[in-house]
């Protein structure tokens, strides 16, 4: 039987971890005792989450994912303070505009894709490099089960999300001769504010009682980040028993 890999000591960098699935990811990692450096735009939140993990000595940096000065910078900082980077969790990302395409404007098409598609390839080229020169090295990107399902009004969010499926898909190809695993992991309905910030409306509290939450998601990547460095889990979709499933 092979043994569980431990995952003490590693580091970490989780984008859009200041809150939701990000920061149970981040919790979760550090758990494990994983020195884990979280990001996040607005400043208020991001800190509120440090002080939260503060017994496991979480690092916070206020970044935009879109921003390559704000990559350079962020992972400069974590090779000087380490020398090295063993798991990126590109988690940044949101709705902005949620509505038909008819309603879109152009700023939100573009902060759409720069939110959750570029950001998370600006990461991956230069987590790429770092990991490549280590042999070694997990890379996960969090999409969404819109990546492979339609329903009105995602059309835009759906697009990026797709489009990080697939990018995930030949970035694995590239990697796994260095060593370097890579995985995509779709959940769908989630305990998060995804909803109030998209503006969309709101489940019922039963509802949403019973689907992800965070620390749930962050177990799972857990389990990814633990398997043993000769196996990969390609693609994870993750669905709440309460969520209707459209299979198209």
């Amino acid at each position: 039987m092979t043994d569980i890999v431990s995952l003490h000591g590693q580091v970490a960098l989780v984008t859009g971890g200041s809150r939701g699935y990000g920061a149970g990811i981040a919790e979760a990692l550090a758990r494990e005792g994983v020195k884990v450096w979280i990001t996040g735009r607005a400043e208020a939140p991001l800190l509120a989450t440090g002080k939260r993990l503060a017994e496991f000595r979480v690092r916070t940096a206020r970044a935009d994912v879109s921003s390559p000065a704000a990559w350079d910078r962020l992972c400069g900082d974590i090779m000087s303070d380490g020398g090295r980077l063993d798991i990126l969790v590109n988690n940044a990302g949101e709705g902005v505009r949620i509505g038909p395409v008819a309603e879109q404007t152009d700023e939100a098409i573009f902060r759409s894709i720069a939110s959750n598609l570029t950001g998370s390839i600006l990461g991956c080229w230069r987590a790429a490099v770092i990991m490549q020169r280590q042999r070694s090295g997990l890379i996960v990107n969090i999409g969404s089960v819109c990546a492979k399902h339609a329903w009105p009004n995602w059309s835009v969010y759906s697009a990026a999300k797709a489009g990080l499926l697939q990018f995930t898909r030949c970035l694995l190809t590239e990697l796994r001769p260095h060593g370097v695993r890579v995985t995509s992991v779709l959940p769908s309905w989630g305990q998060t504010e995804f909803s109030a910030t998209a503006k969309v409306p709101p489940r019922p509290a039963e509802t949403q009682k019973k689907c992800i939450a965070p620390l749930e998601l962050g177990a799972l990547i857990v389990q990814i980040a633990r398997m043993p460095p000769h196996l990969v889990a390609e693609e994870i979709t993750l669905w709440p028993m309460v969520q209707p499933m459209q299979q198209l």
